[in-house]
């Protein structure tokens, strides 16, 4: 099991006076510093697909990148399989396949000299590398291009080629952030299918998504953050009944449900 819980993570402004006037009116701004993640909790269960929702700068990525190690929260906690996870992030890595929203794909390697590299990394021998390689290259349709060097390709498959490395180490726990952003409609059915395929293997998924339909088709669970804390954090079921099935409803009730919370609390 994940279990994320109060994580808070704040970053300085270096030029407060440069900030629009909408960007000062944000409750997150507190004099020199950015609040970008204030309160931000919920769990994810083996098998479980959990889809991360909120609107841009609501704190996903950074949520994202303090679960996968990249950041060091100010406060809280991430634990994998009760693994301290923030206590011992080289251990945690090798348990976490994370997929940023920018695929840093080496240019001047091949699709299969990108993964294999990251496997070596993880100390995989090269017969068992080869073998893992050889299977994503059927499940998320690379053959045509594996050999071909990176600075060729196409979004779609930059990110099927980031997707086979960010899991060639058969990670406990797999992170993607916007997965199937700029990609087409093939490229898209292909990344979907591969999810479903880590939830049929029992592999916990979290991923941040615009697009609800991709969460209504994947997710046992969905969290919603707004301006750096959770205002929803249940079952898919839960939140599709928050709107009688209209799953953009749903997701704006939250955001409002959030703001109606906040004026009464003013109010008393």
């Amino acid at each position: 099991m994940i279990e994320i819980t109060g994580l808070a993570k704040r970053f300085e402004v270096e030029n407060p006076k440069k900030l629009s006037e909408q960007e000062k009116k944000d409750p997150r701004l507190k004099g020199r510093y950015f609040q970008s993640v204030r309160d931000v909790s919920f769990t994810c269960q083996s098998g479980e697909v959990l889809g991360l929702l909120g609107p841009n700068g609501a704190g996903k990525t950074t949520t994202l990148r303090m679960l996968s190690t990249a950041l060091r929260p100010d406060s809280g906690s991430v634990t994998i399989d009760g693994q301290d996870v923030l206590a011992n992030p080289n251990v945690a890595r090798k348990k976490i396949g994370f997929l940023s929203s920018s695929t840093g794909l080496y240019g001047r390697l091949t699709g299969r000299e990108n993964i294999s590299y990251f496997g070596e990394l993880y100390g995989l021998s090269k017969s068992t590398i080869n073998a893992r390689i050889e299977e994503m290259a059927d499940l998320l349709d690379m053959q045509s291009f594996l050999e071909r060097r990176a600075e060729n390709f196409s979004s779609g498959m930059k990110q099927k080629v980031s997707i086979a490395r960010a899991v060639i180490h058969e990670p406990s726990l797999v992170v993607l952030d916007e997965p199937t952003t700029g990609l087409d409609i093939m490229a898209t059915s292909t990344v979907m299918e591969f999810i479903q395929r880590l939830k049929d293997k029992g592999t916990p998924v979290i991923f941040s998504t615009h697009h609800l339909d991709e969460v209504q088709a994947l997710c046992d669970k969905v969290t919603v953050i707004n301006q750096g804390e959770t205002v929803f954090n249940d079952s898919l079921a839960a939140f599709s009944a928050l709107s009688d099935g209209q799953m953009h409803k749903s997701f704006l009730k939250t955001l409002s449900t959030e703001s109606q919370e906040k004026s009464n609390v003013v109010n008393l």
